[in-house]
């Protein structure tokens, strides 16, 4: 007999979750109120980017890359899956300091990249600011544009025999007289099954209380077309400070090149903010940061401006797994800005533990419990 999973959200991550299960052999519902890929999927850049803020973050993410350039060939065209590399940039000496520490460890892990001069680097993109030091090029990360890939995750789940109900909110996950593995819907229908896996990002709070997530804000702008602009997607070597400085708001530079010959450009992060309005003064100091690395972007027309919220965890890496306080429920949310590079790998985490089969990665270091763990012990410490 299989076993009756019901997934809650359809972004990204809940996709992959439900194609893994699905072609596992598990009976899969999601559930989705609005559309698959509405919420952090719609709103984020799609860059599938290996990060090293931690060796768990390293080997979550360089999995969820290879399982990205691996299915790239099955996506649809619509998903404009692109392997534009990522190009570190060093403004300064220190940075170019820290280009060579961070390729040397790409490099131990398995993960090629190359250390670029200043002469190389503005070579390489022509529409760089004079005076840069130098950079690091990444060139097997990539760009797809998340709603459709999410989109065709679901389908894949679907052909496996997924069904996905749009017809209501999620209620409750956990309630004195709701079984576990079940979910009641704001109608007030029951959906019973084995297990439920909340893949709801920021959202899981909601159904969750207490859960240690919290909404972090970005901002993104989308420019006129202008081919040839800019070949890869560029990113300050100082973003990775900024952005993942959980307790403060921040801006990176970091545009990415779309299939279409538009810009994307981002970043921005404001934490425990609700408000889905643009926030004037950050967006401005976003778009000033990117000016300051790339002055001719001035000259392109803005089309749009828009936010989303992506679900931090305090210790950066994302919670994949049983939710110990409550049986029957299992964690793959707090991604943050990494939701589309880990989804298919932190599907596969989640499948391999529910149906019982080997798993590629350690799931340890995502398990939600380590940060019960981590709380004991420092409160043992300050004790």
């Amino acid at each position: 007999m299989g076993m009756d999973v019901t997934i809650v959200g359809a972004g990204i991550v809940g996709a992959a979750c439900a194609r893994a299960l699905a072609a596992s052999g598990a009976r899969v519902t999601v559930l989705e109120s609005r559309f698959p890929g509405c919420g952090a999927t719609a709103a984020g850049m799609g860059h599938v980017v290996v990060m090293d803020d931690s060796p768990a973050q390293l080997e979550l993410t360089g999995r969820g890359r290879a399982l990205w350039n691996e299915l790239a060939a099955d996506l649809p065209a619509e998903a404009e899956f692109r392997g534009t590399g990522t190009l570190w940039v060093a403004a300064d000496d220190a940075e170019m300091d820290e280009a060579r520490r961070k390729g040397l460890l790409l490099t131990a892990a398995g993960i090629a990249s190359h250390v670029l001069d200043a002469g190389e680097l503005a070579r390489s993109e022509p529409n760089l600011r004079a005076g840069l030091a130098g950079g690091l090029l990444v060139p097997d990360d990539a760009v797809v544009y998340p709603p459709p890939a999410a989109a065709a995750l679901l389908a894949t789940a679907v052909a496996h025999g997924a069904t996905l109900l749009r017809e209501s909110p999620v209620r409750d996950v956990v309630a004195a007289d709701l079984p576990p593995g079940s979910v009641r819907l704001d109608d007030g229908r029951v959906i019973h099954g084995d297990a439920v896996v909340v893949a709801a990002g920021a959202e899981a709070v909601r159904l969750l209380p207490g859960l240690p997530v919290r909404p972090r804000k970005g901002h993104l702008v989308i420019t006129d077309r202008a081919p040839g602009f800019l070949t890869r997607q560029v990113i300050e070597l100082g973003y990775v400070k900024r952005a993942h400085d959980v307790g403060t708001d921040s801006v990176a530079f970091n545009v990415q090149p779309r299939a279409t010959g538009q810009l994307l450009i981002g970043s921005s992060r404001q934490i425990d903010v609700t408000s889905r309005d643009s926030d004037r003064a950050i967006l401005r100091a976003m778009l000033d940061r990117c000016l300051d690395y790339m002055p001719g972007l001035a000259a392109l027309p803005a089309i749009r401006a828009w936010t989303g919220f992506r679900a931090a965890t305090p210790d950066g890496l994302p919670l994949v797994g049983p939710w110990e306080q409550s049986p029957g429920i299992w964690l793959a949310t707090g991604h943050e800005g990494l939701g589309i590079t880990t989804s298919l790998a932190t599907a596969e985490i989640t499948a391999a533990q529910l149906m019982g089969t080997p798993c590629p990665l350690d799931p340890s270091p995502y398990l939600p419990a380590r940060l019960s763990t981590a709380a004991a012990a420092a409160r043992e410490h300050s004790a």
